[in-house]
């Protein structure tokens, strides 16, 4: 019966027509454009997480740059430290526990507060992380940072295989699934009872605590949930870039993860995923036209707070909704 309803959902539909769709893009775009969407889509992940922080929760964390450079730094240290552990179905489960395990260290520390004292304490944790990542050199590579070669999977080894050949492959397609999971994960969350509970106590603390939610338990755990993707978002990114340095801890890294969610739009549940996607190429193109891209960035920011303050998701649903009417 539950699996009749999803049928009969045409939500569900598109999905699963885009995700299809999503497995010839391989075919289709250029390397440079595939390595790009790539990007886009461990970003879409890392936004998934935020968005059940900002957008579900109401907390707006300016640090989450940590928990990426985590779930990166511990894919680059595996192969630093233990080479003979390096392979995908052991290092995208480490990536998560170890960000799990900051996360929640963090969020100990940070659910004890909300609005700007939140997002100050966050940040300020971050860059903390971001002073050891840099300062520790002889563990981190400090401002080197780390090289992440190509990872084996299941026992077969890629030894001999190009990057760019490893990422058109059987990478993009790992990405893919995983990403898939992820989705789903998260969409069962956020309706789930858990994440209608975070709804109420977005929309009113005192009520949500009145009617017996513990709020700061709750806040905790969607804390670290969100850690936790976004530390596997920072794994996957890494096996795309082959590189980690301390600058994904930076605050302006976590800027950035803000920026592509309020890009697409919080409110509505994919709008982080078109955001990071839209991010990633607007970025790469402003910063290959101008030396001001910076600008270009800073701009459409304004732009979108100000005409579109739903995202890009929001004004497209609302021009839906009209279109509907008429």
């Amino acid at each position: 019966m539950h699996l009749k309803k999803i049928l009969q959902n045409p939500r569900w539909i598109l999905y699963a027509v885009i995700l299809i769709g999503l497995l010839f893009v391989p075919k289709i775009l250029s390397l440079h454009d595939l390595m790009l969407f790539q990007y886009g889509l461990a970003f879409a992940i890392v936004g998934l997480g935020f968005n059940l922080l900002l957008g579900y929760t109401g907390l707006l964390s300016f640090g989450h740059g940590a928990y990426f450079a985590v779930g990166a730094y511990t894919v680059a240290m595996i192969w630093k430290y233990y080479p003979k552990a390096y392979s995908l179905e052991i290092l995208i489960p480490a990536a998560i526990f170890f960000s799990m395990v900051v996360a929640l260290l963090f969020g100990f520390l940070c659910v004890r507060h909300t609005k700007v004292f939140f997002s100050i304490l966050a940040l300020s944790l971050s860059m903390l992380l971001f002073a050891l990542l840099f300062k520790l050199y002889h563990i981190t590579g400090g401002s080197d940072g780390l090289r992440v070669p190509i990872p084996s999977l299941l026992g077969f080894s890629f030894a001999g295989i190009r990057r760019p050949q490893f990422l058109s492959g059987t990478y993009y397609y790992f990405l893919l699934a995983v990403f898939a999971i992820s989705f789903l994960v998260m969409k069962r969350i956020v309706n789930s009872p858990f994440g209608k509970s975070l709804q109420a106590i977005r929309d009113n603390e005192v009520r949500a605590e009145m009617i017996g939610i513990r709020v700061r338990r709750y806040r905790l755990y969607a804390f670290s949930i969100s850690g936790m993707y976004v530390g596997l978002g920072g794994a996957l990114w890494s096996f795309i870039n082959g590189h980690v340095t301390a600058d994904l801890s930076h605050w302006v890294f976590s800027g950035e993860i803000v920026y592509m969610t309020l890009l697409g739009g919080f409110g509505m549940f994919e709008g982080p995923i078109i955001g990071a996607i839209l991010f990633t190429y607007l970025k790469l193109y402003a910063m290959g036209h101008t030396e001001y891209w910076m600008f270009v960035i800073g701009g459409t920011l304004i732009i979108i707070v100000m005409l579109l303050p739903n995202g890009i998701t929001g004004a497209v649903a609302q021009l839906w909704h009209r279109i509907r009417k008429l």
